[in-house]
């Protein structure tokens, strides 16, 4: 069961529609943002009529999430190598081919991820089989950051990808992390600068960073940088909010340096995803994935639509066990994310790709 998309924040939610036509506008004023010699716009396609907004419930509880429908289309992936701060691995830039899908107005809350952590009907493991849910972290993994509304933090990316095929089986419908194109895709929502909203100098309205994320954690506590609630701020074009900084957010792509070079696809791609390989004994690799968007305790040049990060297994240096955990990475304090539902419901074949690659 679905619902029509209601008018709030983020988990029944919306940007009060005046705020948004201004800051949008505004964005999409910028001659940047709408320099006719960058690399085109993307072209949305036609799709159904019943390819439009709703929420999700969450079968057996009162938490729900926004679903946002992006029109399939074309863009150029990566940076042009005059963008300041560009990384090597943006480039060369590379025209991509999108469906389309729906994907989640918000990045995960604590309050979802949390039915699944504690879904009695699925046993607890430490390691991850596709069926077990994760055991008991061995530390509060808010750190003190906050839960009814934030965004959760610290999960493995077989976590994010074991939550979304749980996720599948409540809802009904297939769920799963957005490959690393459709990311990108969303998050420029038609604009080429280096974030939806334009240069560096209007990214303060529109995304939570190391320069402006700082708040009091306890009453009278001295503000430090942290996490904020999902949906505090304008969203893009599109309707999606927090694209840029928040937390970062996991993709379903393992990270190739060379992602972008003619060696791994001629352009135009055509819906591009680089499954994670596994290892010698058949388990998924642990690392390297995709991270994208930045955080709030990142830097600027990190929020930039294009910007790709590398996961690390020192994001996991602070857990004593031995081995350490498949599920939670204990300095991944600024990384989660966010779902997706694609418009053509999958095969099972194409479903296997992302549910076990």
């Amino acid at each position: 069961m679905q619902l029509p998309l209601a008018t709030g924040r983020c988990g029944s939610l919306g940007w009060p529609p005046v705020i948004t036509a201004l800051l949008v506008s505004a964005a999409l004023a910028s001659p940047k943002a709408q320099d006719p010699g960058s690399a085109p716009k993307a072209a949305p396609a036609a799709a159904p009529a019943a390819f439009a907004p709703y929420q999700q419930p969450i079968p057996g509880s009162d938490v729900s999430f926004a679903m946002v429908p992006i029109q399939g289309g074309t863009f150029r992936m990566g940076s042009p190598a005059e963008e300041a701060h560009r990384g090597a691995d943006e480039g060369p830039q590379v025209e991509v081919q999108i469906a389309p899908f729906w994907m989640g107005r918000c990045e995960v809350t604590w309050a979802e991820f949390d039915l699944w952590n504690t879904d009695t009907e699925r046993p607890q493991s430490k390691l991850p089989d596709g069926m077990a849910r994760p055991t008991p972290p061995y530390m509060d993994m808010t750190f003190n950051m906050g839960r009814d509304g934030y965004p959760a933090i610290c999960m493995s990316h077989i976590a994010a990808r074991q939550y979304c095929q749980w996720l599948s089986k409540k809802t009904g419908h297939f769920h799963r992390l957005p490959t690393e194109a459709e990311w990108e895709y969303a998050c420029r929502a038609g604009t080429t600068t280096p974030y939806w909203s334009g240069d560096r100098a209007t990214l303060d309205k529109i995304a939570w960073h190391e320069a402006n994320s700082a708040r009091a954690l306890e009453a009278g506590g001295k503000p430090v940088p942290a996490y904020h609630k999902v949906g505090e701020l304008p969203p893009n074009p599109w309707g999606l909010c927090d694209m840029h900084g928040n937390v970062a957010e996991w993709v379903a792509d393992t990270y190739l340096a060379d992602a972008f070079a003619e060696a791994h696809g001629k352009a135009p791609r055509s819906n591009p995803y680089f499954a994670p390989p596994r290892d010698a004994r058949n388990r998924p690799v642990r690392f390297p994935h995709v991270v994208r968007g930045g955080s709030w305790r990142d830097a600027p040049e990190s929020l930039r639509a294009a910007a790709r990060q590398s996961s690390d297994p020192a994001w996991n240096s602070r857990d004593p066990q031995i081995p350490k955990s498949w599920w939670y990475l204990t300095e991944g304090q600024h990384l989660g994310f966010r779902v997706v539902r694609p418009l053509q419901e999958p095969t099972a074949a194409e479903r296997a790709r992302f549910d076990n690659p």
